[in-house]
């Protein structure tokens, strides 16, 4: 069978759903290396993000990036549902906030950022 999003009656199926995953996924990296910023640059957003002492801030950034994740992909599924997105866009917006989220959580860039 030729990759196509045809199924074996010949309809094609929306890709909707699968786009709302992709670019889901690109906004929580996103979040993460936002969120992995703030609470290393701001002492009193660590403290707020300090939900077990033991991980420290850690805690906080990644759950509170898990319910953006997931919170992004509910919206986002809810409102591509049953629809045909443009999955090239999506894909590219996604590997640019993949992107974002990668140099924000380097050392590198966390420091460029911050002057140090």
């Amino acid at each position: 069978m030729a990759n196509t999003n045809e199924t074996s009656m010949g309809k094609d199926l929306p890709n909707g759903a699968g786009a709302a995953a992709i670019l889901a996924a690109g906004i929580g990296c996103a979040a993460l290396g936002v969120l992995a910023l703030l609470g290393d640059a701001f002492s009193g957003i660590a403290n707020f993000l300090n939900f077990y002492n033991p991980t420290g801030p850690l805690s906080g950034i990644t759950t509170v990036t898990i319910v953006v994740w997931l919170a992004s992909w509910f919206v986002l599924a809810q409102k591509w549902d049953g629809r045909d997105v443009a999955l090239n866009r999506v894909s590219v917006i996604a590997f640019i906030l993949l992107a974002v989220g990668l140099f924000l959580t380097s050392p590198t860039g966390m420091d460029l950022l911050q002057g140090k």
